[in-house]
């Protein structure tokens, strides 16, 4: 009948060991061929971009893999990837036509990741979880825990390697 449609994937990244997991998540067990993934980055609201003023609280446009991967990308956008987690996203890219992108947004990265789901119409979230106790997820609230609760797509929570 009908062909499948591309679908989104979401990965909230930091490059945290937690959401290098969920990334390795994503490529084993997740994307298809023919599937777009976006890396959605959260930074604090202080955060300095050269250009942060063009885009304000919505962020620069999708930014492609290939560009993302350049030194000077990485000074504009204010981001630091991880090397080892591009390469995955870069061979997951070419060995199933998957498209990768990057977004970056500035604020709380609970409501963003929210908003990010929306704004670009992903069709699931993956996120890391960083395995905070009872106290701390009370005291400093669970990012993974308010997104399972507010987004409008499903969404995997993927626990980092333990310590």
């Amino acid at each position: 009948m009908a062909s499948e449609k591309q679908r989104t994937i979401g990965v909230a990244m930091d490059y945290s060991p937690s959401s290098k997991a969920a990334t390795k998540w994503v490529v084993r067990n997740l994307v298809k061929a023919g599937d777009r993934i976006i890396l959605i980055h959260v930074l604090p609201k202080g955060a300095d971009a050269s250009h942060k003023g063009l885009w304000k609280s919505a962020g620069p446009p999708l930014i492609p893999l290939l560009e993302f991967m350049e030194m000077n990308a990485q000074a504009r956008y204010g981001v630091t990837p991880d090397k080892e987690v591009l390469e995955i996203l870069q061979a997951e890219s070419k060995s199933k036509q998957v498209e990768v992108l990057a977004k970056i947004y500035w604020g709380d990265a609970r409501e963003k990741l929210c908003e990010a789901v929306d704004d670009l119409k992903v069709d699931n979230i993956v996120l890391g979880c960083r395995g905070l106790g009872p106290l701390k997820r009370a005291l400093l609230g669970s990012v993974s825990n308010y997104v399972v609760n507010n987004a409008t797509c499903p969404v995997t929570v993927v626990r980092g390697p333990t310590a």
